[in-house]
This record gives C-alpha cells, structure tokens and sequence, in this order.
C-alpha cells in the first residue's frame, strides 16, 4: 500500500459522494486518483468540484489506475456488482449504506471482499455525529444499565422536497435499484443502530405505505418493530415530515436510565435516572482526528489494521440488511417475521 492511500470513486449517482470525495482530497493520508460515472453530467461535476481525472467505464479506471481502494457511491443494487469488481481487483471498499437492496446483494458483497481478502466498511452518515459517538460509547458502557428498548427515527419532507439530485431521485424512486422507498433509504439508519446494540432480533414486523405522495410508485413510510428475548427496537422511516421535531432522534432505555440523543450542532445527549428523572445534559467531548468523517476513519484503520467503528462494521450492516428485508416480507403479508438463530 502507497504512503498516502490511493483512492478511486465508483459511482457518483448517491449524493452523499460529493462530501465523502471532498473529505479525500482533503486527507493528508489519501488521494482521490478518480472518479468513473456513466452520467456525463455528473462527470461534469466531478471535473469541476473534485478536479481530478473522469471515466465513464469503471472497468478502464480499474485497469488504467493504480489503487488501494475505492468508495462506491452507486444506486443500492449496481452497487453490490461494483463492489464485487473493485473486490476482484484486490481493493478494500467503502461502500455508502444501506450495503444493498436485498439481502441476497448484501451477501454477495460480503463473500466477495472475505474471498478477496480485502476489507469493506459500511457507511452510515449518523456514525460521524459526536453525540450519536457518544451515546453507543456511553449505552456499551452500562451507563442506562442493561438495554431494553432502541428507538431511531429517520425524516423528512422527501428527496425531491429537500434539494436531491435528479439522478439520485431516479433510483431513490425505483424499488429494484433501492429496495424500496423510505422504508430502504431510512429504516435501514435505526435497524443497523438496534443490530449494533442489541444483536439480531428474534421477530421482526414491518409496515410500509404510501401514505401522502402520489407521484411516486414506492413507499414514503416505514416502520420496524424488532422483538429479543428481553428486549424491542422500533424503527421508523419518512419521506412526508413537516418540520424537524423527532427527526433523527434515537433513545435508549434501560434498566438503570433512558439516554436520548437529539440532532443539531453540535446536536445533545440527555440522561434520566431514578436520581435525576427529569434528565441532565451529558457533554460529549472533541472527536478524535480519525472519527470526524468516514474518510478519517477509513484511512486510519487501514493503515493501523484497526477495526472499524461498530456500526461501520460489515457484518452489522449485512445483518441490517436481513432485518430490513424480513420487515418488508411481513409489510407485504401482514405477519411477523421469525428470524433464524443467529449462527
């Protein structure tokens, strides 16, 4: 591997690409080498705000470049076949959540890049927020006792509605290239967030509706309720919120106090014991250099052979995906959904 890691981004159609490649160029330890697209548009773009050199066939860039890794920024379903490419040419992968639109993708993935020997990390944007850091270190330490309950809440008004590219609008619309609607783009947030924290559940109910938009043929709602031996998880997903009250708040009971993390800048952590039930502000301290974005951490653990960040981690994000889609079979039937025992 080269002194500063060479990267390469596949797929530009995911708007999260533009930051996440920005954050490369802006690594001292990585170098953005190139990006490959179809759209020309969005190669366009790329020439203009990143500055570095375009292809619209991936494979050229792959056999053209010489590189470390790349960051994969596709529609949930091409993504799972770039990631097998970039795999087969020996390159560790960040790839943008939710991993896939289907199970059987996620595990695709996985095979590939264990056959490969190389490493995948999952990104979830909500793992770059100090409080959100703050709260698993602070649930994983005991500090609300032993967890119960996991509460996540992903919103909005919906991709066309807050500003989303066109071209992500496209797949974000297409249940083959997403997996669904709201239910894939924004469940998949809270179901990798109660994975991490209280392992696979047993039983698994969904529901799914289009309840406000008519001009899009998927779902625009979601919601997963997630059942353990002794504990729950709901989950919800919105692309029809007015406003920003409950958006992306999660809240952790547990048997000695509740934590609830709310959004903003730089976002609050509250904490509620039998001693203080009304809830004290909990500080959460200067993120360390190498978890302040997804390329810092990246970088940082392939250079150090550290793990990545828990809900980074693979298996967490293709064990999401399993309950994502055991909450779509019970949204279509109607009926919950009994997971296997995990192995």
């Amino acid at each position: 591997m080269a002194e500063r890691l060479r990267i390469a981004g596949l797929g530009l159609s995911h708007d999260h690409a533009w930051s996440n490649l920005k954050d490369v160029k802006n690594c001292e330890g990585a170098e953005l080498v190139a990006v490959a697209d179809a759209d020309k548009e969005l190669l366009e773009k790329a020439e203009k705000e990143l500055a570095c050199p375009t292809y619209r066939s991936y494979e050229n860039l792959l056999e053209r470049r010489e590189l470390d890794a790349v960051y994969i920024f596709a529609d949930n379903a091409n993504g799972v076949e770039l990631a097998e490419l970039a795999a087969s040419h020996g390159l560790h992968v960040l790839l943008e959540k939710p991993m896939a639109a289907t199970l059987d993708g996620a595990d695709r993935v996985l095979a590939a890049v264990r056959q490969a020997g190389v490493r995948l990390m999952v990104n979830w944007p909500f793992a770059w927020w100090p409080h959100m850091q703050q709260a698993v270190r602070l649930v994983r330490d005991g500090a609300v006792g032993e967890l119960w309950q996991v509460k996540y809440r992903s919103a909005h008004e919906g991709p066309r509605e807050i500003g989303c590219s066109p071209q992500f609008c496209d797949w974000l619309y297409d249940r083959e290239l997403n997996g669904a609607g709201a239910f894939m783009d924004y469940c998949c947030y809270g179901a990798a967030l109660a994975r991490a924290l209280l392992g696979m559940p047993s039983r698994v109910f969904g529901m799914s509706a289009r309840l406000r938009k008519e001009d899009i043929l998927v779902d625009d709602n979601g919601l997963i309720v997630m059942t353990y031996p002794r504990a729950m998880a709901v989950v919800e997903g919105s692309w029809t919120q007015i406003g920003h009250l409950t958006a992306y708040t999660a809240a952790f009971y547990g048997s000695d106090g509740v934590l609830v993390a709310e959004p903003g800048s730089p976002g609050r952590l509250r904490l509620a014991t039998a001693a203080k039930p009304e809830g004290d502000d909990v500080d959460f301290s200067e993120l360390p250099p190498t978890m302040r974005n997804a390329t810092a951490h990246f970088v940082h653990a392939l250079a150090s052979g550290e793990p990545f960040t828990l809900l980074c981690q693979d298996r967490v994000a293709r064990d999401a995906q399993e309950i994502l889609e055991a909450g779509l079979e019970s949204a279509h039937s109607g009926s919950e959904i009994a997971l296997p025992l995990p192995c």
